[in-house]
């Protein structure tokens, strides 16, 4: 493969992963999801000033692009609960790393190296 190919097949896996995990509020729900399942109610409130409706249609997009699952529990009213499918469990890997850069080089480090 020459530089160009390459360099192409970056840029196409990058927009593929930001095509799913493009919003601040993805990479939340995912790693709030990596501690267990859990209900709507559950999940906003951890993430805190999330509106209903964004909510909503974060975990509507990543149950389309399956990283997530949603199970209906019969229950009057009826729950819903929300886990990471396999394909979302393997994103923890990619948030770890991205931990690790922040921590090496987030906004609180200088931007020089000694």
């Amino acid at each position: 493969m020459n530089k160009t190919t390459n360099e192409t097949d970056c840029i196409t896996a990058i927009d593929d992963v930001l095509q799913i995990f493009g919003g601040k509020w993805s990479f939340l729900v995912v790693q709030h999801l990596f501690k267990g399942s859990q209900r709507f109610n559950q999940l906003q409130k951890n993430l805190g000033t999330i509106s209903t409706k964004s909510l909503a249609d974060i975990l509507r997009h990543l149950e389309k692009k399956e990283v997530i699952l949603r199970v209906v529990y019969p229950t009057n009213p009826v729950s819903v609960e929300y886990s990471l499918t396999d394909k979302g469990k393997d994103f923890q890997t990619i948030l770890v790393e991205m931990g690790n850069w922040r921590k090496r080089w987030g906004p609180s480090k200088s931007n020089h190296t000694v």
